[in-house]
């Protein structure tokens, strides 16, 4: 069954779109014109400087602030942080990374180090440096960075294998550190490479985790013999100088004693010699009174006693005379 038909039926029709010509030219002229206002301006950070090049070859170096230069690949800045502390991690990813060559690709190995006595150690370390020469650092070395890396690797393995396995966990880590800078510097002014190193830090260095217990017995082992020699030392220190200042003190009254002895041999020699001389001139005078004062002397030390002459024909009860005084 047919549908009936309409009375007005609805036409369509399709308009025709036309372009000109002009257009066609017109739309990439204003798109190639924006991208080359676009790549006219570039920004220079405050820690930074812009190398630019021309043509691929260096150019100028533009400080910090806005910049202009030639669009559509004539001139490319390419922006160093030249006034920035930077850093590279051995061993360790702190996940905290300032620069694209910061950690390592694999961490693991970087640690891996052989002493110089043959044992193996786990080394992480840091090293701070910063950019003095952007047109050296650019162009002298194909990557700069990850040279850089390679070499403080290198300067690493060849100081830590002319350590012990002793020196390396712990009394040498100072001179570990200063010794690495110093020929890492070296090496870097030789290929003149626009970088500074600043310094290295060793972080956590210990042996690996297979005979790590080993290492701790005998760690313990020296912190007991530290202490105990510190013991010793304190014992030495408290008992030696006591026994010093008494040797001393003797000595002092011995030698303050023989003084005085001899003091007194003199005095008795001039004495005798002054009785000597009293003597001569008249010796049963003196001979008296030198009896007088013996007695004197002698007789209060003997205590309660009685003297009486030997021809007594009768003994008196006198002891008990000084029993009341």
């Amino acid at each position: 069954m047919k549908p009936p038909p309409l009375d007005n039926p609805i036409t369509f029709s399709r308009p025709h779109l036309k372009f000109s010509p002009r257009w066609l030219i017109t739309i990439p002229v204003v798109i190639f014109v924006l991208l080359g206002v676009f790549s006219c301006f570039y920004t220079v950070g405050a820690d930074s400087v812009a190398v630019v090049q021309r043509f691929g070859k260096y150019f100028y170096v533009a400080d910090r602030g806005l910049h202009f230069k030639l669009p559509y690949g004539i001139d490319t800045a390419t922006v160093i942080p030249m006034r920035r502390q930077l850093k590279l991690e051995f061993g360790f990813g702190s996940g905290e990374a300032t620069n694209h060559d910061q950690i390592g690709s694999e961490p693991d190995k970087e640690r891996d180090m052989v002493t110089g006595d043959l044992n193996a150690a786990n080394v992480e370390w840091i090293l701070q440096y910063s950019i003095t020469g952007p047109e050296q650092y650019l162009f002298n070395l194909r990557e700069p960075g990850s040279t850089l890396r390679d070499l403080t690797e290198s300067v690493m393995c060849e100081v830590i294998g002319d350590r012990t396995v002793d020196e390396v966990l712990t009394i040498g880590r100072n001179e570990i550190e200063v010794e690495s800078l110093k020929r890492l510097i070296e090496i870097l002014k030789q290929l003149n490479m626009g970088i500074s190193a600043e310094q290295i830090q060793l972080k956590n260095v210990h042996p690996p985790d297979l005979v790590q217990p080993s290492f701790d017995e005998v760690n313990r082992a020296l912190q007991d013999r530290e202490t105990v020699i510190n013991k010793a030392n304190g014992d030495y220190n408290r008992v030696i100088p006591k026994a010093k200042g008494l040797a001393e003190q003797r000595i002092s009254g011995a030698e303050g004693y023989a003084v005085q002895r001899i003091n007194e041999a003199e005095g008795d020699v001039v004495r005798f010699k002054e009785l000597l001389t009293q003597y001569d001139k008249a010796p049963a005078i003196t001979k008296q009174r030198l009896y007088l004062e013996t007695m004197n002397e002698v007789l209060p030390k003997l205590g309660p006693k009685i003297i009486i002459d030997e021809d007594a024909k009768q003994f008196l009860p006198l002891l008990n005379l000084n029993k009341g005084s």
